[in-house]
């Protein structure tokens, strides 16, 4: 059977399951997937990426298509995705943000060290936003003292949507989520985009086992990290924090009209 009927035919047949296969459906609560009850270890919302429309089995069927384009194209001999391209060889690279609006006021500047010994996928990634210059005026959305920072999101909508459908496939989990590491947020297997949060805490390793995978590292102005404004705390629903979809939707024209407080990264060079 040639390769395209053979795609089409898994899309269809995946299409038709979507509810079975949706990465969404396993514990999460209006799109933040939790910690079990009977869980041991702290009790924190994942780092959810969560989809624009909150339509799950909408955004699935989407990603299972892509999917399967995906095998087609592999099957043809068509070649990776940019940021799959760009693991190859690559090596750590040093960049620096500058964010503005710190809790307090002023602000300041910190220097990540991408690894891509670590995580070579999410470091390029990470890379190839950088280069294309995606981060500047992007806001930290999500900031939970002794837990995460989480950020990622394009202030422009038309921007984030390119992004929306380009997942990357899962790194390997090298290290722990330790203090001042860096981690794609998913919302399930294989769905990073561009969304990332930073660990506050050496506690964060229970992450660790639901396959959030460092892919740099903090290495200078942890203090200013550790003043990006919280008092927003946990996004909505759940909390009085920004809505992730309406982020996506309307981007900084609804964050700056209704938190705007929150930390902001005014400019990113690569050192």
């Amino acid at each position: 059977m040639p390769v395209g009927a053979i795609a089409l035919s898994l899309v269809v047949l995946l299409a038709r399951n979507a509810d079975a296969f949706s990465p969404l459906q396993h514990r999460h609560c209006n799109g933040v997937r939790t910690v079990g009850a009977g869980d041991r270890r702290r009790a924190h919302p994942m780092p959810l990426a969560v989809a624009a429309d909150d339509s799950e089995r909408r955004d699935s069927i989407s990603k299972l298509t892509g999917a399967a384009a995906a095998v087609a194209g592999a099957a043809a001999g068509i070649s990776s995705l940019p940021s799959e391209a760009l693991a190859e060889d690559a090596e750590s690279k040093l960049i620096e943000f500058t964010v503005d609006s710190l809790d307090g006021g002023g602000s300041g500047k910190f220097v990540v060290k991408t690894r891509p010994d670590w995580a070579p996928l999410g470091a390029a990634r990470f890379t190839e936003l950088v280069d294309q210059g995606f981060w500047e005026d992007t806001r930290f959305f999500r900031v939970i003292p002794g837990f995460i920072a989480q950020f990622g999101i394009n202030g422009d909508p038309k921007v984030q949507s390119t992004w929306r459908t380009r997942s990357l496939k899962d790194d390997p989990v090298k290290v722990p989520n330790s203090r001042g590491t860096l981690v794609f947020a998913t919302s399930g297997p294989n769905t990073r985009t561009t969304q990332l949060f930073i660990n506050f805490s050496d506690r964060n390793s229970f992450l660790d086992g639901q396959g959030f995978s460092p892919f740099g590292e903090v290495v200078s102005g942890m203090d200013v990290v550790d003043k990006l404004y919280g008092g927003y705390g946990e996004g909505a629903p759940s909390g009085k924090g920004p809505n992730q979809g309406l982020i996506q939707k309307s981007g900084n024209e609804y964050l700056k009209s209704g938190y705007p407080l929150l930390s902001y990264i005014s400019k990113v060079a690569v050192k």
